[in-house]
């Protein structure tokens, strides 16, 4: 939700900012905007639209000279996506800019106080509220900027990323978090300001990520100096080192970062079980589970809160832990679970799963779950992100950055790290024999090339991609683990194309969607070699005495299924538990390919974010 880019120091402060709002606009794309400070005042600049957009417009009217500098762009949540809304937003006095990340819940009470002491506001967003709320308490209590911010954002309710600055005060930037991602920057003699780290990788590796209810004033000359928002405490910032390079930030050759991020999953699974999973000396390891272990063998059952492809992981994981380790689990949308009043006990584990590490939904779910006395265990990609410092333990899936808004690696790796556990905990519980385990280490190594394999494909799926384009609905089917993965399926495709599909257990298509199928209606139908094998089949004679279109992913080698298909997508033999690694490739590139034959947008679908910090 929202980028937010800003920086101060000794170099011309527009080039990174806008260089960073670049990298920064898989998090928001319908506006963007940037102020600079000139040396006499401030230069600001905004539009509906892209960052391509902002740039067009900032060369045709304003200077950009400055050493100081914010910019954003926009997923909107408070005033449609135009001009005026756009961020950064102006104090009445145009003496404060502000950019924001979240949503200020009681902002309109706040603004009618404002109206009545008043203040004019020209946009339709929570943001100019907040701003003029601080310039308010500025004047009311003759207090500098940063305890100006203290004071009214105890005043807010609701989730914030901001960064603001005076322009009064030109060598001061101040920042604050509350449910958004917020880092900083360490440079020498300068500083940045952003919702990760990848508009500043290439000036500095060292950086401080605020946690919730912290504030910091960045000054030139001196330390950032970081306090509570409530009880005004000093904090000892930690300067955490960054793992992240350039290179994992660009496409490296590809057309879109979605296709780049698909092709780099043999690579990134690899690297989620490097130094964990040891195959030939029959060793699986996680050090975030090891000293834990005991919670989950002696659990009453395990409780996966997650969102979107997410989720669908988590309901991967259903059924490996539920084979594998016979612990009850049950999968939840994080943005439900705590509006239930859920029944959460001391004996339960809780396992949040998120790409990001801040949803905001799964957040929530977290601390509910907290507060109830369960064990939480995190899964996530991104270091020292909310989730990782919220549950009490947990795993990263090591995948890299991920920019395509659509989850491809993320999934892949998610459901790696969520059998390596569940392949430890059985292990550790003796509910798996040797032989077994040793089997699944042995498949799961060979997982990285399996893969590979399947992405040999490519130019196979294209021309399916090409035929079926035009479709107005799909239907996705699959059964036992692949079921997950013809939700995700369609997921993608609904993502990427805006085409409309849903994802069903095949068993379900007679109790409703088989009144869709016609000549009409591509179905894709998940029929590896499984328990399943012919109950999918026959589901596939149905299709076919309806007139329905099949596109089948198979196993390579299959004859039953590719005599009945109308067009076939094969994969290497795999078993079927780790089956979803491998059959959710194909559908990855089928989405991606008809994206593309249709001109969307593939990495910045509309309407969409990659990161959703907000409810």
């Amino acid at each position: 939700m929202c980028g937010i880019v800003g920086y101060i120091g000794k170099r011309e402060a527009y080039p990174i900012i806008m260089n960073g709002l670049k990298r920064l606009e898989y998090r928001g794309y319908d506006s963007a905007g940037i102020a600079l400070y000139d040396g006499t005042g401030i230069q600001l600049a905004k539009t509906k639209g892209k960052v391509s957009d902002l740039e067009a417009r900032v060369e045709a009217e304003i200077k950009t000279d400055g050493k100081l500098g914010i910019g954003h762009t926009r997923w909107a949540t408070h005033g449609v996506p135009n001009d005026i809304n756009s961020h950064p937003h102006y104090s009445n006095s145009g003496n404060l800019v502000i950019i924001h990340n979240g949503i200020i819940e009681n902002y309109a009470s706040i603004k009618k106080e404002l109206e009545n002491r008043g203040y004019k506001f020209k946009s339709d967003t929570d943001t100019e509220v907040l701003v003029n709320l601080i310039e308010e308490v500025q004047k009311v209590e003759n207090v500098k900027l940063g305890k100006a911010v203290q004071i009214a954002l105890n005043q807010v309710v609701g989730a914030y990323a901001i960064a603001l600055f005076d322009r009064n005060k030109p060598d001061e930037i101040v920042v604050a978090k509350l449910g958004s991602p917020l880092a900083i920057g360490i440079g020498e003699d300068e500083f940045f300001v952003a919702s990760d780290a990848s508009p500043f990788i290439e000036f500095t590796n060292n950086a401080i990520y605020l946690e919730d209810e912290e504030m910091a004033i960045i000054r030139l000359g001196r330390e950032v100096k970081v306090r509570k928002i409530k009880g005004d405490m000093l904090v000892d910032p930690y300067i955490q080192e960054l793992q992240l390079n350039l290179e994992q930030i660009e496409k490296g050759g590809y057309d879109h970062f979605m296709l780049k991020e698909i092709f780099e999953q043999p690579s990134v699974i690899k690297d989620t079980y490097r130094g964990r999973l040891l195959a030939d000396q029959g060793i699986v390891k996680l050090g975030g589970l090891e000293d834990h272990i005991g919670k989950f063998i002696n659990a009453n059952r395990i409780i996966i809160v997650a969102c979107g492809t997410s989720w669908h992981a988590g309901l991967v994981a259903e059924y490996i832990f539920e084979d594998l380790t016979r612990i009850p689990v049950e999968v939840e949308y994080a943005s439900e679970f705590r509006y239930r009043n859920p029944i959460i006990s001391e004996k339960d584990v809780v396992i949040a799963i998120s790409q990001s590490g801040e949803t905001a939904d799964t957040l929530a779910a977290i601390k509910l779950a907290k507060q109830h006395g369960a064990f939480v265990y995190g899964v996530c990609n991104v270091v020292g992100s909310t989730i990782s410092r919220e549950t009490h333990s947990g795993t990263y899936t090591h995948a890299g950055p991920e920019i395509g808004v659509a989850s491809t690696k993320a999934f892949t790796t998610q459901v790696t790290v969520l059998t390596m556990m569940a392949l430890r905990i059985a292990k550790e519980k003796g509910t798996i024999s040797q032989r077994d385990f040793m089997l699944h280490l042995r498949e799961l190594e060979q997982i990285p090339a399996h893969v590979e394999e399947a992405l040999k494909s490519d130019d196979k799926i294209m021309e399916i991609a090409e035929v079926f384009k035009n479709a107005k609905n799909f239907l996705y089917l699959g059964r036992g683990y692949n079921f997950p993965v013809a939700l995700e399926g369609a997921l993608k495709l609904k993502e990427i194309s805006y085409i409309h599909a849903e994802g069903y257990p095949a068993a379900e298509m007679k109790h409703g969607p088989i009144a869709l199928i016609d000549e009409q209606m591509p179905v894709v139908v998940i029929a590896v070699n499984s328990n399943h094998y012919e109950k999918v089949v026959s589901n596939i004679e149905e299709i076919r005495a309806r007139q329905g279109v099949i596109i089948a992913v198979v196993t390579e080698g299959d004859t039953t299924v590719k005599q009945l298909a109308d067009y076939i997508m094969e994969v290497p033999k795999t078993p079927e538990t780790l089956s979803p690694l491998v059959t959710t490739i194909p559908l990855q590139l089928l989405s991606y390919h008809i994206a593309v034959m249709l001109g969307r947008n593939v990495d910045q679908p509309r309407n969409l974010a990659k990161s959703v910090t907000v409810e």
